[in-house]
Order: structure tokens, then C-alpha cells, then sequence
């Protein structure tokens, strides 16, 4: 058996090796890319690097057992062969290959997202098209390619040379059924004892991912694409978490007709049937604003617009992605674990702003400069109220520049003005969301409209020709005899990072809300602490809307919620002005208090504040129900 070990241990060690130092190596690289986000934080350098050894050795089992296969199943006589050497080089080729890609793919993954492969990449393998379209415009793919497969060759080589030629004789069939009984059970025991918990160590979020591995992350996120709050959260009863979010809603006062939110919104006064132009904007952070201290100049024009609007300047995005932003901005819902809303399946026929307008006479449209299909976007609006308006509807004359993600925002915003115009001839009031790309990689764009040539300036380019694209969109519909009576909105889907030294930092979820109408809407600021959800009931008061509601959002003109909702994929936080709750699996939950601009980490106790998360991320997750629009309901009820 002695003999056995050492035959395949000569032959896996090589590889061992080369995995073991190449992400070692990666790991190191991230830390220095990171220092000014860990150097506070550098005790923990150790602890990070042990970890990260242990995601490794439990991650090489897996490769290992490729190779016990290949020599399990090879014929005695094949062993040490010029055929076993030739196929075990072409395998020790594929793996190292594979190795060096998914390395430069997880680096520039952390320079979108600042993580490990997570969830996102496993969407990124789904929507092919766009995304590697996207690497293709952003990165010298061929030379990257041509790269990898140098390095890969060299390095077989090197391994090739490491195995003793004496490696003839194939150890006896029995015993080598047996090490491949043996490495599949160390498989099966590396991935139990190695973890996603065993990287949450210590408060600093980058050190959590930097000490992960990008092979089981992405793994674990096939396995874990959709998350039961019933299963891995905290938990009330059901009837006292409904009771305690209706408590909170419109300053105590509503008044519920049912056994979930459903209450009515009685204006004062006769409705205004504005038109609403809603522009979702890619990765509009806050701090792209000069007013929240950047210095770039990179929103002028939106500075400016600012400052004639109504203007929110304490408001939080859901989520870390568009789908989430959407969901929050359209159903008002706080996020939920797992999958956006939008993404999911049964999320048809749901109570949205889109239903709400449309029970008002409006004629409701999303309007995207991509492809709908991705992210299950057009889906989602179509069955929810909208009519769908995305690239596919768009002539040849209409698309004056476009790159794999989409066309540039000026060519969506005329769309919409044509939109709006077809509306209008119509004689009835629209609502046209809009969801822009151009603030996206490889953020290219027309050229001679800004000051940072197309594709050169990075996000900065993105953001400030967006700005661009903007203002030329509100000049043109001046133009148009429906603008006088149109409301402007201007908010992001979510930030262009969402990474912070802690495990959800709200200043990576601050984003902007402008609603312009120079004829309707005196301009103000408007400081109190907010969300995405309240969106849809602020803009719904200020048209002196009456309704049936389900939105757990309020009328931010009206009420002070004090309250913001921001989350990832797993985790689900409730901030205050005072604190975060946060709610984790399994049944975990942290607490931290403000001290200034600092978050300050606290025990979590069984208070009013933490009971406020659990209620409301626990009703929020059976929006299937409670989401469902009224009327539909009421007729299947019927």
C-alpha cells in the first residue's frame, strides 16, 4: 500500500504544487491590490493566509480525483507508456490552463466587484452573449489567451520532468479501486469540513474574500442560487412579525382592510395625472456628486439639475445589482435572500407601480437600451404592467452607437421621447422606465460629447457622459408640448461598488434620487433617511394619488421611515441613523452602532430594533403571497 501512496503522490504532486503556489500567489497579489482596505486590519494576515491554504488543499481534492480516474481506469500495461505520458502531459495541460485562466478571470472579477466569484458568476456563464461580448470590448483577450497558453505550456513541461521515468509499473487493480475509494471520500470530507464559515473570521470584508477560494465560491453559488428565509433566518411568528411591520408603515396610521398590508391611500383633492419619466441610471453612486464631496467633476449637469429638483439626499439602493434596484424601484419590497424578485419564477401578476398607474388610465413602458432578456427582465415587466420597448424594437436609423451591452444612453433617451410623443397623440398619460447601460464596461460611447475619450476613461467616462446624456435628454423633451406636465425621476439601480471594510458598508449603498418638474414641483432637499422602496409611494403623493396599496414603502413627502434596507446575496441589513442590524444564515445576526462615521460592532440582543429586521425581511420573503397585485387577486378569489 506503501508503494501505491507514493505512486500517485509522485504523480499529483506537481500539480499540487503549482495549484497550492498559484493561488497563494493570487491571494498575495489581492492583498497588495487591497493594502489601503486591510492595513488597519493587518493582524489578521495570517489567519487570512491559513484559511485560504485550507479552501486550497480542500479544493485540490477535487482536481486529485481526475487524476485517480485517469490511472484507475488506464490499463495496467498503458502505465509509464508513451501514451500514458502523452495523455497525462495533455491533462496536466488542461488543468494548469484552466488554472491560469480562472486566476486572470477571478482578478478581473475583483476589479468589477471587489469578491471572489459569487452568484454573479454564475449568471455571467449564463448570459454568454453579453458577457463575453463585454471582455471582449474591454480587455486584449487574444493576447490574454495567447498568454495563458504559454505559461500553461511551459509550466507542463516543468511538471512532465518532475515524474520519475520509473513510473512503469501500475500498482494492482484492487489498489488502485481503493485510493480512488480513498480520494472520493477525502472529497467528500474536504467539502464538509471546508466551508463558506470558515472564511467569516474578524469584520473586515475584504479579508473574508480575499482568504476564500474562487473555484468553491463559484461552486458553492451553483449549488446556492436561491435562499429560504424560513430555512437559514431568524424567525418571529408570522402573525406578530405582519402586525409589527404594519406599525411602521405610514407613521402608524394606515389602516389594513385584510390579514396582510393592503390599506387604502386617500388623497386629499383631485389626482394629477402627470407623465412620469423614470430614468434608472447603471451604477449611479453618491459619491459621483459634487454636493457629496467628489471632486471630479463628473456630474455637472446632474449638479446642477440637483439643485431645481427634489432632491433626496439620504437614500439607500437594496441591493448590488440592477435586478435588485429594479425590484425595489417597481414593487417596492425590501430585498429578500437569494435571487432578485425579478429572476424569479411565479413573480408574475405581482402589485407594482406599473398596475397602479396603469388602473389610473396611463400607458406604462420599460424601456431598456440592452437586450430584455438578460436578467429576465423583459419577463418580469411584461407580466407585471409594462409594455416592453429594448434593442430588439430599435430601427437601424435609431441606433447611432451601441456596444455589447447596449446602445448609448442618448439613443434610449430619444426612444423614449418618441415614447412619450405616441402617448401623447393618444391623448393618455404614460409612465416610461427607463434602465440605462452606457455607465457600464467597457463604457464606451459616441465620441466628441465629453472630455474623456470612448473607452479610455474607465467608469469616470461612463458616469460623466451619462451626465451628458442626461441633460441632453431633459433639453430635448423641453422641446416637446407634454413637458410641462412630465415629472422627472433620476435614481440609480445601485453604486458602482458595494464593497466596504465591513460585511454591508452603507456608504457603498448611497445613491442619489433627483424628481424634476420646474412647473410642478418647487425644488428642496430632503434629508431623511430612505430607500428605493419608498420611491414608488413618494412619486404616487406627489401625483395626489389614491389607491389601494401593498407597498412596504412610504410617502417620503408625509412620513419619516428613518429606516433603509440594504443587502447581498446572503445578507440582509436594516439601518438606522443609530445602527445596522444585520441577518445571515444560519439564524445569525450582528448589530453594529454608529460613532460618527464609523460602524462599531455591538451585541445583538433581543431588541425593538432587531426585531424591526427580523419582521420585516421575514414577511418581505413571502412576497409571492403578499405581493400579489389586488385586483388579480380578488378576481382569483372569486
Amino acid at each position: 500500500m506503501r508503494n501505491t501512496t507514493q505512486y500517485y503522490f509522485r504523480r499529483l504532486k506537481p500539480m499540487f504544487l503549482l495549484f497550492i503556489v498559484g493561488e497563494t500567489l493570487l491571494r498575495a497579489l489581492l492583498v497588495m491590490r487591497e493594502y489601503q482596505n486591510l492595513k488597519g486590519d493587518m493582524g489578521e494576515i495570517f489567519r487570512g493566509f491559513a484559511t485560504g491554504l485550507l479552501f486550497d488543499i480542500g479544493v485540490f481534492t477535487y482536481f486529485a480525483i481526475l487524476l485517480v480516474i485517469y490511472l484507475t481506469v488506464l490499463r495496467a500495461q498503458h502505465h509509464g507508456t508513451r501514451t500514458d505520458q502523452r495523455l497525462c502531459s495533455g491533462f496536466y495541460f488542461v488543468m494548469t490552463y484552466l488554472m491560469l485562466f480562472t486566476a486572470v478571470a477571478e482578478w478581473i472579477f475583483w476589479d468589477e466587484f471587489s469578491t471572489r466569484f459569487n452568484f454573479i458568476a454564475v449568471d455571467y456563464l449564463v448570459y454568454t452573449h453579453e458577457v463575453i461580448g463585454n471582455i471582449w470590448e474591454s480587455y486584449p483577450v487574444v493576447w490574454l489567451l495567447s498568454g495563458i497558453g504559454l505559461a500553461a505550456l511551459v509550466l507542463t513541461l516543468w511538471m512532465v520532468r518532475r515524474i520519475p521515468h520509473m513510473l512503469v509499473v501500475a500498482p494492482h487493480r484492487t489498489l488502485r479501486l481503493a485510493a480512488l475509494g480513498v480520494a472520493l471520500l477525502v472529497a467528500l470530507l474536504s467539502f464538509d469540513v471546508v466551508n463558506g464559515t470558515i472564511a467569516a473570521f474578524g469584520d473586515n470584508r475584504y479579508w473574508q474574500e480575499i482568504a476564500k477560494n474562487g473555484y468553491f465560491e463559484i461552486f458553492s453559488a451553483f449549488r446556492n442560487n436561491d435562499l429560504s428565509y424560513e430555512k437559514f433566518y431568524t424567525r418571529e411568528k408570522p402573525a406578530a412579525a405582519l402586525e409589527r411591520v404594519r406599525k411602521k408603515l405610514d407613521g402608524g396610521k394606515a389602516k389594513f382592510s385584510g390579514d396582510d398590508l393592503t390599506r387604502t391611500i386617500k388623497a386629499a383633492g383631485p389626482e394629477k395625472h402627470y407623465n412620469v419619466m423614470l430614468i434608472t441610471v447603471e451604477s449611479l453612486s453618491g459619491d459621483y456628486f459634487t454636493v457629496f464631496g467628489n471632486k471630479g467633476h463628473l456630474t455637472p449637469h446632474l449638479d446642477k439639475l440637483a439643485d431645481r429638483s427634489l432632491f433626496f439626499t439620504n437614500l439607500y439602493a437594496t441591493g448590488t445589482r440592477t435586478v435588485y434596484g429594479l425590484s425595489a424601484v417597481t414593487l417596492s419590497v425590501p430585498p429578500v435572500p437569494g435571487n432578485s424578485i425579478v429572476r424569479r419564477t411565479g413573480n408574475e401578476g405581482l402589485f407594482s407601480l406599473g398596475n397602479v398607474l396603469n388602473r389610473k388610465g396611463y400607458l406604462s413602458k420599460f424601456i431598456y437600451g440592452g437586450y430584455g432578456y438578460f436578467d429576465n427582465m423583459n419577463y418580469f415587466f411584461e407580466n407585471n404592467g409594462y409594455h416592453i420597448v429594448d434593442r430588439n424594437n430599435l430601427s437601424k436609423e435609431e441606433t447611432t452607437f451601441g456596444n455589447v451591452w447596449g446602445v448609448c444612453d442618448e439613443d434610449l433617451f430619444a426612444r423614449a421621447i418618441k415614447e412619450g410623443d405616441a402617448a401623447y397623440a393618444q391623448g393618455k398619460p404614460f409612465f416610461n422606465m427607463l434602465m440605462t447601460t452606457s455607465n457600464h464596461r467597457p463604457y464606451t460611447y459616441p465620441d466628441g460629447r465629453i472630455d474623456i475619450p470612448s473607452g479610455k476613461g474607465g467608469r469616470a467616462g461612463g458616469v460623466k457622459y451619462t451626465d451628458y446624456a442626461i441633460d441632453k435628454f431633459i433639453a430635448d423633451a423641453r422641446k416637446k408640448p407634454w413637458f410641462d406636465n412630465t415629472i422627472f425621476v433620476i435614481v440609480a439601480d445601485h453604486t458602482a461598488s458595494s464593497s466596504g471594510k465591513t460585511s454591508l458598508d452603507p456608504s457603498k449603498y448611497h445613491i442619489p434620487l433627483l424628481i424634476y418638474a420646474p412647473k410642478i414641483i418647487p425644488p428642496r432637499k430632503v434629508d431623511k433617511l430612505a430607500s428605493q422602496i419608498d420611491l414608488a409611494p413618494t412619486l404616487l403623493g406627489l401625483m395626489n394619488m389614491s389607491y389601494q396599496s401593498r407597498f412596504y414603502g412610504v410617502d417620503l413627502m408625509k412620513t419619516s421611515p428613518e429606516r433603509a434596507y440594504i443587502s447581498t446575496y446572503q445578507k440582509l441589513g436594516y439601518l438606522t441613523k443609530d445602527a445596522l442590524v444585520i441577518l445571515e444564515p444560519v439564524d445569525k445576526i450582528t448589530r453594529f452602532k454608529r460613532a460618527g462615521d464609523v460602524l462599531v460592532k455591538e451585541k445583538a440582543g433581543d431588541d425593538e430594533l432587531v426585531k424591526d429586521a427580523i419582521a420585516t425581511f421575514q414577511t418581505a420573503s413571502g412576497w409571492q403571497s403578499l405581493s400579489r397585485d389586488i385586483e388579480s387577486q380578488t378576481a382569483h378569489n372569486k
